[in-house]
């Protein structure tokens, strides 16, 4: 047996801690990120604006504006605007000296009457963007772990709706284990991994059900076949209890010919449990599969050997064989057997005037035993082949029929029962062989 050794974690458990590393790892990236990008956006709007200012200070300086008019025309908020004349006059506010938190634009006027050669400082206090870069991480650090909490509540109640399937999976099977059957998923869609998963799910029930079904069939068959053996075994051992017990009871001063009456019981009885007991043997090895040892067969020569056989063992009967040669690849020892449990069932069941018909096909061949007896009724025609069914004037065991049926389709076969093709009365059984060995 194949052990996976699947691990067995909560599956709840696994996807919401899963979704929240994958959360816990991505927020920060994107913080930075997003902090990052504002930051540099920042630093260029900012620089962007005190370029801005220079310029149009210098546009207003070839227009010659005055320099108290220029100043206040490029005031903006948070720029701090100081103009030093040639002359060492200011205007605007006192200047500063740059620092770490202060960014600022120095550039020489190139215009005006009063301006030209005049110096103009554009400062920027640049605390304000640290802070609202401190404001944003802040914004930032809480949201990310809201977000971290909401999603983990979320995924708590949304697994459980995510994973409904997988627990009507489990209740279904816990329901199989517990002797209920004939539940299915029966899932809507096929082409998702939950529709896959449940269809597999069904046919593997499908297959353990056919197989419960095939094995309860199985069992209740032997259970009757071993019944029905015993019964079958009991008269002729019954037999030889009562003619041995008889013998005994006799002694030795018993009348010869009564000894030799009980004696001939003992011998018949006992050839009739041996027969019966190597037919249970032979149907035993047809369930477990039988070994053909196949080699070229003619099937013509081969019924006039049983014919003859026949002949031999009752010679009050009229055996003929007609037909073509006709070679198959078979076991011949098996087909000798198929028709030897023909003929005597045709004999048993009071035929007189028996025919072999052997005749071919492009692929197949065919064998035809023939009687003059009182036939088989068609409801009864595939009855006669199970194990132990008697007809209502055989005298066999019950085996010899499903026997012959067996070794027929060990060669991939077919032996059946139907009417005379000439519509005379009697039997007629029908084995089909393929001209050549099938494959294995």
């Amino acid at each position: 047996m194949t052990e996976f050794g699947l691990r067995t974690v909560s599956l709840r458990r696994r996807v919401t801690l899963t979704a929240l590393a994958v959360l816990i790892v991505v927020l920060p990236i994107t913080g930075f990120a997003v902090k990052a990008v504002f930051d540099a956006q920042a630093e260029r709007n900012l620089n962007t604006l005190l370029n801005g200012r220079a310029q149009l200070a210098q546009q207003l300086a070839r227009q010659n504006v005055a320099p108290a008019a220029l100043v206040r025309r490029i005031d903006a908020d948070g720029v701090r605007v100081t103009l030093i004349l040639r002359g060492g006059q200011q205007f605007g506010a006192p200047p500063v000296e740059a620092a770490g938190e202060i960014r600022q634009v120095r550039a020489t006027l190139q215009a005006g009457q009063r301006t030209r050669g005049a110096t103009l400082l554009l400062s920027a206090d640049t605390s304000l963007l640290d802070e609202a870069s401190s404001t944003l991480r802040v914004v930032l650090l809480i949201s990310g772990a809201a977000a971290i909490g909401i999603t983990a509540l979320l995924l708590v109640a949304g697994m459980r709706f995510a994973l409904e399937p997988l627990d009507r999976m489990t209740g279904l099977a816990r329901s199989i284990a517990a002797g209920v059957r004939g539940g299915r998923l029966q899932p809507t869609r096929h082409d998702t991994e939950l529709g896959r998963t449940a269809a597999a799910f069904d046919e593997m029930l499908d297959s353990l059900e056919g197989a419960e079904r095939s094995a309860r069939n199985s069992e209740e068959r032997m259970r009757e076949f071993v019944a029905d053996a015993a019964h079958e075994l009991r008269t002729p051992v019954a037999g030889l209890q009562s003619a041995a017990e008889t013998l005994l009871q006799l002694g030795p001063d018993a009348p010869a010919e009564r000894r030799a009456d009980l004696e001939l019981l003992l011998v018949r009885e006992s050839r009739r449990a041996g027969t019966l007991v190597s037919d249970l043997l032979e149907l035993a090895r047809i369930d477990a599969g039988i070994e053909l040892r196949r080699r070229p067969v003619h099937l013509l020569e081969l019924a006039e050997n049983q014919a003859e056989r026949l002949r031999l063992v009752a010679p009050e009967l009229t055996v003929r064989t007609e037909g073509e040669p006709v070679q198959v690849i078979a076991d011949p020892d098996r087909l000798a057997q198929i028709l030897a449990n023909l003929l005597d069932n045709a004999r048993q069941a009071g035929g007189t005037d028996l025919r072999i018909l052997v005749g071919a096909g492009e692929r197949f061949a065919e064998v035809v035993v023939e009687d003059n007896g009182p036939g088989v009724p068609p409801a009864d025609r595939e009855r006669i082949f199970q194990r132990l069914v008697h007809g209502e004037r055989s005298r066999g065991s019950g085996l010899g029929l499903p026997i012959a049926r067996g070794f027929a389709e060990a060669h991939r076969g077919q032996l059946i029962c139907l009417d005379r093709a000439d519509n005379h009365p009697g039997a007629a059984f029908r084995l089909t062989l393929p001209r050549t060995s099938p494959p294995s």
